[in-house]
């Protein structure tokens, strides 16, 4: 059969069943992929496309209007292997940004239930993608992106493994989609949402994202052979049903070849997700206090009235307007109405003593994970998520005990998270919600309403929680899936926890969990502040958790440096998290030289070449003219002689330039 034109860049061939995608920007990268459905009908397996399509109808080409530009879009109306069930493709490209843009509709018309698993929008196998000439070596990157803010985030290169925690249901119910793999073995990545599979050599690689999670989790896998890449995407079926006389729709998926030359090439999908979600402006960047990495759940009113007293006092000299009380005020997580002993009258009285002294109330809350110690357990056990056998659901381990969820599509259960926000917020009077555990209404489980995917069960509760919160409350995402909060959170948690401790820690057992990849620790929490650092002031405000500057935490002087280098120069959130009274005067400077914020987005300028980036760069403008902060770092475990090149940081090395160091 005769191949049809959709659009410039792409193209269909029913008798063959593929996709083939092309830019004329960059004629020697091609990608040809297969799409399918699979999933369940009576108990069979199904997979609803075999190696040809079959037309039913299909649209010329039209103009349409997408969130970020007008492009052309047309219509494929398929028919499937199993009567009944059809599938609509809308293929679209806009050619002032060279994307292609695939969209799938699934049908039910018959009068089975189909349980869908996988809705696959692209399968290029090997042989089927090409990133440039094949006359020359390819050295191969994959920037894998992260499930939730402390999933790591990471540029994999040709010949290396991904990182995957040892720690199994322990921890991966937290971090880990369950419909994206966790490989093992070498040059095999997988990754979430979006990603970039790129050649070095020949600077061009192929990005490729949904623009939003509104209707299912997406995942990528790539392998990295140089003879056989592949790369398949695919949007979650989570085994929802689909019932008769209903239908599923995919949210949009994003393709284009980019310039891995240019500083930006995530860029123009990033912005594309922005205006998808109508995010066109950015509240000011959070600065302050945070009661966490010091007292932990160990707080009542005395320490956190003395810290109150210490920011109320050091006003001129270290502005921390935002004062945030962490966890340790409720008895278990799940009861947010019952106070700790700590906290005899409640939070409201705090709350009244910082507003009087100008400062911003914030409160962490936690509304859809909770303890199994908590009393709703026992009160309200039909609001909780649970397997097919009826078996509670984990949540992964916290607070020394395996927690549990709440099933938000029981009306109660979502009514419940809805009230404990307006409580915080109209009763214990805080403008500044830090929402954390969110992940945990996006677990694998059965859910009271099967027909729900868990991405659209989380976006349902994240839309309630805002609206229960009004317009006018800051709200920060913390252990959210990224896809999940666009549009809905001012600010969002983009690491793993920071921690007192270079690598992960936990006695006795310190010695085998330094490899781990998502653990709380100032290395994997600047891993991720780097490697997220394209999304500020983009999607958000990046939170790149909290600044520790105290003399007697297991950080050395450097570590504190780096820490507080990465946090200043990524622009975003600035929340000391020290017992204020008792910190010296020359480390209260460590926090004082990055105020007021940049707030700028940094160029991270071998994102895609390391596995821990060592160079960012950003551009400022001052009475003299432009200038610029660059940063060089050496992660080692040993001292390393280190050249400033110009060229590098993508600047003139012809040029002159005055340098300053800044730490001495």
């Amino acid at each position: 059969m005769q191949k049809n034109t959709v659009a410039p860049t792409l193209s269909i061939d029913p008798s063959t069943g593929t996709l083939t995608f092309q830019s004329a920007r960059y004629p020697n990268c091609k990608l040809q992929s297969r799409i399918n459905v699979s999933g369940s009908l009576n108990s069979q397996p199904v997979n609803l496309f075999s190696n040809k399509w079959e037309i039913l109808t299909q649209d010329k080409p039209a103009k349409h209007r997408f969130s970020f530009g007008t492009g052309e879009q047309t219509r494929l109306h398929l028919a499937t292997t199993h009567p009944g069930i059809t599938v609509t493709l809308w293929l679209g490209s806009i050619p002032d940004h060279s994307p292609a843009l695939l969209q799938m509709e699934i049908r039910n018309d018959s009068a089975d239930t189909l349980i869908l698993e996988q809705i696959t929008l692209m399968d290029a196998p090997a042989g089927h993608l090409s990133l440039g000439s094949r006359e020359t070596t390819p050295d191969l990157t994959f920037y894998s992106h992260g499930w939730q803010s402390w999933s790591n985030t990471n540029a994999y290169r040709q010949g290396g493994k991904q990182h995957t925690s040892m720690l199994k249901r322990l921890q991966n119910p937290m971090v880990v989609n369950p419909g994206t793999p966790q490989p093992k073995d070498r040059n095999h990545f997988t990754g979430d949402m979006f990603g970039l599979l790129g050649d070095l050599t020949q600077k061009t690689g192929l990005l490729v994202g949904f623009l939003s999670q509104k209707q299912q989790y997406g995942s990528l896998e790539a392998r990295l052979n140089p003879q056989a890449t592949s790369l398949k995407v695919w949007a979650n079926g989570d085994n929802i049903h689909l019932v008769p006389g209903k239908k599923v729709i995919t949210d949009p998926l994003w393709v284009s070849f980019v310039d891995l030359d240019q500083p930006d090439p995530l860029g123009d999908y990033l912005e594309a997700v922005a205006l998808e979600h109508e995010i066109t402006s950015h509240p000011p960047v959070p600065v302050g206090w945070c009661s966490w990495y010091h007292f932990y759940q160990d707080i009542d009113t005395k320490n956190i009235n003395a810290n109150l007293d210490s920011v109320i006092t050091l006003q001129p000299d270290l502005p921390l307007p935002l004062f945030q009380i962490d966890d340790g005020f409720e008895t278990y997580p799940g009861d947010w109405y019952n106070f700790t002993d700590g906290f005899p009258h409640g939070l409201r009285p705090i709350v009244d003593k910082a507003k009087a002294a100008g400062l911003i109330p914030g409160v962490w809350l936690a509304p859809f994970i909770v303890h199994p110690k908590a009393k709703l357990v026992q009160e309200h056990p039909d609001w909780l998520l649970r397997d097919a056998k009826g078996k509670l659901v984990s949540a992964g381990f916290v607070w020394n005990a395996l927690t549990l969820a709440l099933d938000l599509t029981n009306p109660e259960a979502l009514a419940y998270t809805c009230d404990v926000i307006r409580t915080a917020v109209e009763e214990w009077g805080f403008e500044y919600l830090k929402l954390d555990f969110l992940y945990a209404a996006a677990l694998e489980g059965v859910y009271q309403d099967p027909t729900l995917s868990r991405a659209q069960v989380l976006r349902m509760g994240l839309e309630a929680l805002r609206e229960a919160a009004g317009p006018k409350i800051t709200m920060l995402a913390c252990g959210c899936p990224f896809g999940s909060a666009l549009g809905v959170f001012e600010a969002m948690r983009v690491s793993a926890d920071v921690n007192g401790y270079w690598k992960p820690h936990f006695a006795p057992v310190s010695a085998i969990l330094q490899g781990e990849p998502h653990m709380p620790s100032a290395r994997n929490a600047i891993h991720n502040i780097l490697t997220r650092a394209p999304l500020h002031k983009r999607w958000w405000i990046n939170d790149p958790d909290c600044l520790l500057v105290r003399p007697d935490t297991h950080l050395n002087l450097a570590e504190v440096q780096s820490l507080a280098s990465v946090i200043g120069l990524t622009g975003g959130s600035i929340l000391v998290s020290d017992d204020l009274p008792q910190l010296p005067q020359d480390r209260l400077r460590l926090a004082q030289v990055l105020l007021p914020v940049i707030g700028e987005r940094a160029q991270v300028l071998d994102l895609l070449e390391q596995d821990m980036p060592t160079r960012l760069r950003v551009d400022l403008n001052g009475p003299i003219g432009p200038w610029h902060l660059l940063a060089l770092f050496n992660w080692d475990d040993h001292e390393a002689d280190l050249e400033l090149s110009m060229e590098k940081f993508g600047l003139s090395p012809d040029a002159g330039w005055w340098l300053r160091e800044f730490w001495t």
